[in-house]
């Protein structure tokens, strides 16, 4: 399966974006992570098949995340965007277990 990420760029602070990732095939858990630099890779939220959601605290109120199953997409809206959110943010989805897959990672700005 393959992910391909797109929606990223450059945004002033309190400005909104949205992440669109699309996969190849149906897969149970689609996410999105993200890496600044120096940080570990953190899970920023994800959704299931089924349509129940998880988010980070950091954003939670200012991010959503919806996904389209006939599209095998996930999209996340980024609302009331801080610097903190400037990332390198990657697609994930799991087919099951430990069978998971990453998309390439697109670059989220937050200027002030």
């Amino acid at each position: 399966v393959q992910l391909q990420a797109s929606g990223g760029g450059t945004v002033q602070t309190g400005g909104s974006l949205t992440l669109s990732c699309t996969a190849s095939g149906s897969l149970n858990f689609m996410g999105w992570y993200r890496q600044a630099p120096g940080k570990e890779r953190e899970l920023v939220a994800g959704i299931s098949r089924g349509g129940r959601t998880s988010y980070a605290d950091s954003v939670k109120g200012r991010f959503t995340i919806s996904g389209d199953n006939a599209k095998n997409t996930v999209y996340l809206q980024m609302n009331s965007l801080k610097s903190e959110d400037t990332a390198v943010y990657y697609c994930n989805g799991i087919l099951y277990g430990s069978i998971e897959y990453w998309g390439q990672g697109t670059q989220v700005t937050v200027s002030s």
